[in-house]
């Protein structure tokens, strides 16, 4: 954020509802829910030729915004290592996760998600690699922005995440948009997300950093925020 505001940009994040800083809520944690609060931000602030950029669920969140609210004020779209179009395995989505995995991420989740937050960094950036480069800060700041959101609100999105199906939602893009994702994402596989995006939204633009991890703005952050930039600069 601080590099696109020292562009001039303006920047504006929120914390999803139940996660963060915002309140922590029992019902409407739901993927429908998200998107109506990102137009609520939006209107509220009356933001136009928004450039829209999610991350991982964030890039659901964004995708269901303009499934369910249009382009109207968008001008682009970057997905970047995001859920779209379907991440649960299904008859008609073979290439996807099989429900068994969400179900271990839930059992670790309200078991005892400080431990499954600490287990999950290592795969989200790839540390478990040959030759990875370890941050201490980054793990611990990974940790600190889990245990910041409610258990309740935490069970809800993985089931948004994993079973909200987007490909209605893609088929309504037509905004630029950029698709980047790693090809070694071990949280998001690439073959059931990224590149099954691009053949809905067939004027995307793909860009696939090799061996990259899921928390590719971070481990790749001078090359990610100067491929956006340009993406935002065309």
């Amino acid at each position: 954020m601080v590099f696109f505001a020292s562009k001039g940009y303006r920047v504006v994040a929120h914390d999803r509802r139940s996660h963060g800083r915002s309140d922590q809520v029992w019902d409407n944690n739901t993927m429908d829910q998200y998107a109506d609060d990102l137009a609520e931000l939006i209107e509220a602030l009356d933001l136009r030729d928004v450039i829209l950029v999610g991350h991982s669920t964030g890039g659901g969140e964004v995708t269901r915004f303009i499934g369910r609210h249009g382009t109207g004020r968008v001008a682009k779209v970057a997905l970047i290592g995001a859920v779209p179009p379907l991440m649960l395995k299904t008859e008609a989505n073979p290439g996807g996760l099989p429900i068994d995995v969400f179900d271990g991420i839930r059992k670790g989740t309200y078991d005892n998600r400080s431990q499954f937050f600490r287990d999950l960094v290592t795969p989200f950036y790839g540390y478990n690699r040959e030759g990875a480069v370890i941050s201490e800060g980054i793990r611990e700041s990974f940790w600190l922005q889990g245990m910041m959101g409610g258990l309740k609100g935490h069970l809800d999105s993985i089931r948004a995440f994993s079973e909200s199906d987007f490909n209605a939602d893609l088929a309504k893009f037509d905004k630029p948009t950029l698709v980047l994702p790693g090809d070694d994402d071990q949280i998001v596989p690439i073959g059931a997300s990224a590149h099954s995006t691009v053949k809905i939204v067939r004027h995307a633009v793909l860009k696939v950093y090799e061996g990259a991890d899921h928390g590719l703005t971070q481990t790749y952050q001078d090359r990610f925020n100067a491929d956006l930039l340009k993406f935002i600069e065309i």
